[in-house]
């Protein structure tokens, strides 16, 4: 996949998660995604390249900068909990729909309770 195959694809998956909102904090050449105003998938190019930047488990993460060469310690984000991922053979679909959805579930599982209800009742709305 290319990048910017990889970053339309990761920006439709992301959207269609419940409460979750697009946000240009940093710019508007940077696009992040947030549940609640916490962010799980921020992505840009750095040098002509796109990447987007995941949350992960950091025993995930290792593993994925193991088995994939184009996915790297997150760009500008904690290195152990954060994943970048740049245009590669080995990128696809699927992994990318897999990635983003585990890094929206990162972020829910540590909303406040709270949070939690508000996601309850937006998903039982639609």
């Amino acid at each position: 996949m290319t990048g910017d195959e990889i970053e339309k694809l990761a920006i439709t998956i992301a959207l269609k998660m419940p409460k979750a909102e697009l946000d240009y904090p940093f710019g508007e050449d940077i696009k992040v995604i947030k549940i609640m105003d916490k962010m799980f998938m921020l992505s840009t190019s750095l040098q002509g390249n796109k990447m987007i930047n995941l949350k992960v488990q950091p025993d995930d993460g290792e593993m994925l900068r193991d088995a994939y060469p184009s996915i790297r310690a997150g760009y500008h984000m904690n290195k152990r909990h954060w994943i970048t991922i740049y245009a590669g053979e080995l990128i696809t679909p699927e992994l990318i729909e897999d990635l983003v959805q585990s890094s929206y579930a990162l972020v829910v599982n540590k909303l406040t309770k709270a949070q939690k209800q508000v996601l309850d009742i937006h998903r039982q709305i639609k």
